[in-house]
């Protein structure tokens, strides 16, 4: 296939004038390829957007819907200086991973990613995306072969294709490499002096990938004079209604459903983003898996509700699983879902599920992991990694509500946790509370500031487990955890890229990678949840 000639015929018989689209020549000049050129290109990585990668002449081109190992026809749509966006007209040689995406509105909604992949090819890339991020930001060395393989084959899932510009993509000359976490180009690991190099394992996936999530938060519109809520198309602000979504308990979408129903049946208005107006903005739907309790909380613009004993009594009726509706308050012009204020409408203020063997009251606003049975997996490895005997003192950084702290004092002598939000710390210890955990302390701040004042009081931590933002750690946190100088630190990260930047600062004052396990989270999006345990090196 000769590239540079069929993009070459397709611009010049395009009849371009020398207005607008010479100006636009003029301004990114010597590009191979133009705003609305045709071209046929392999597509080499994924992005972490989910976005195909591909070459024109040596021009990095993001496809939505093209997957690694394909040959595409493109229309090109937008170029910068450095790479450019296309869109995927027809896939000629197909991927053996891709298949049908289920969902009746995939292609619009901008929710899931990568339903059009294979489960086995999804996990295999969310693998070597940790892989990449690790040795191109991380310049970590990863060994050649993870334990036991990756189902699909880590080959099938090239790129990491990361950050702005155009970065290497795993398989290119000068990049990362397919396959096997190639060790050519990366630097060596700090005190590794030549050794097998850090150990990423498979990425641990899901028997049943769908119906995973335990929260809803649909936003609510209106179309052709109705109420209507479900997501928000990609890369926009226009909800498409949805009656189901694969990636929800099927209890939660029953209860959008109804509440919808149930709102039309009312004469409820919905919110208005551009002119302020309307009562309901958004319907959040809570599902305990272990104990079935459900909770609905209304989203509006205002406190007052027309009709307002009809629709819980209509809820209630209907929706017997429902044990606490409550109402947030929102007035303000802004696109964040909550307002300060919420009030239980009926029934209780907090449902209650387990994790594992640990019970948690989940109010309206406290944060709780959406995929219940992959955290049980996420704070099992936690717990491995820590390597607890019962003997030690644990530091939580960024410990919410609690969840693995609580988990960790199961096996611990005694457990700290700290967290920056106040409510957040007031839920942790009312589960600490809840489980009769007396071995927990917990203290409101920033981990930089608390942890040196601990240290100030004598507390020595043998562990240190951090669960950052997508941000990462702070930098005075990481001189803090070089300076407390504990014999383990357990990384829990949902960014790879800001993961490997952390990482190396740790390897460089003094730590170890010994092992990466990458935990699917949220199948069949590009988010890709990581475990990593490291060990000081005695010197």
């Amino acid at each position: 296939m000769n590239q540079g000639r069929e993009t070459g015929a397709k611009r010049g018989g395009r009849g371009r004038s020398a207005g607008n689209a010479g100006a636009a020549a003029a301004a990114i000049a010597g590009l191979p390829v133009a705003k609305n050129d045709e071209t046929v290109i392999d597509i080499i990585g994924m992005n972490h957007d989910g976005e195909g990668v591909g070459r024109a002449e040596g021009y990095t081109l993001f496809v939505q819907g093209a997957l690694p190992g394909e040959q595409v026809r493109v229309k090109v749509l937008k170029t910068k200086k450095q790479y450019g966006y296309a869109k995927l007209l027809d896939v000629l040689t197909p991927s053996p991973d891709r298949v049908a995406a289920p969902c009746p509105i995939y292609d619009q909604c901008g929710g899931c990613q990568l339903q059009h992949w294979s489960y086995a090819g999804q996990l295999a890339w969310k693998r070597q995306h940790v892989v990449d991020a690790l040795e191109r930001i991380g310049k970590l060395r990863v060994a050649g072969e993870a334990r036991g393989g990756d189902a699909g084959g880590a080959g099938a899932a090239t790129g990491a294709g990361a950050e702005a510009g155009a970065p290497p993509v795993a398989g290119d000359a000068g990049g990362a490499g397919a396959g096997a976490g190639a060790e050519a180009g990366a630097a060596p690991v700090a005190g590794d002096a030549g050794g097998p190099g850090v150990t990423v394992l498979p990425t641990l996936g899901m028997a049943e990938p769908w119906r995973y999530r335990n929260k809803a938060q649909v936003p609510i519109g209106v179309a052709d004079g109705g109420l209507v809520g479900g997501f928000y198309a990609r890369g926009s602000h226009r909800i498409v209604d949805m009656e189901t979504c694969l990636i929800q308990h099927e209890h939660n979408d029953d209860v959008v459903s109804r509440v919808k129903a149930i709102g039309r049946q009312l004469g409820v208005t919905a919110y208005n983003e551009e002119t302020g107006r309307g009562l309901l903005r958004h319907v959040v739907v809570k599902k305990a898996f272990r104990t079935g309790e459900m909770m609905l909380v209304l989203v509006t613009n205002g406190r007052d509700i027309p009709h307002a004993d009809a629709w819980i009594g209509l809820i209630r009726e209907q929706i017997p699983q429902v044990v606490s509706i409550c109402q947030n308050v929102n007035p303000k012009q802004t696109n964040v879902i909550f307002g300060d204020e919420t009030r239980v409408l009926w029934g209780r203020d907090v449902i209650y599920d387990y994790i594992g063997e640990v019970q948690f009251a989940i109010s309206a606003r406290s944060f709780y992991q959406v995929n219940p049975v992959q955290t049980e997996v996420l704070y099992n490895k936690t717990v491995e990694y820590a390597g607890l005997t019962g003997k030690e003192t644990v530091i939580d950084a960024y410990c919410g509500i609690g969840t693995i702290s609580l988990f960790l004092a199961q096996h611990a002598d005694q457990v700290y946790g700290v967290e920056i939000v106040k409510e957040a710390i007031e839920d942790a210890r009312s589960n600490a509370q809840l489980n009769g955990m007396t071995n927990v302390k917990f203290e409101v701040g920033a981990s930089e500031d608390v942890i040196p004042r601990w240290k100030a009081q004598g507390v020595e931590a043998d562990v240190i487990v951090v669960d950052p933002p997508r941000k990462g750690c702070d930098p005075r946190l990481l001189e803090t955890i070089l300076q407390m100088k504990p014999e383990r630190v357990v990384y829990v990260s949902c960014n790879p890229s800001t993961l490997a930047r952390d990482l190396r600062v740790l390897e460089d004052g003094g730590y170890r990678t010994v092992e990466v396990q990458p935990v699917d989270m949220f199948p069949h999006t590009v988010h890709v949840e990581c475990v990593i345990g490291m060990q000081r090196i005695d010197t």
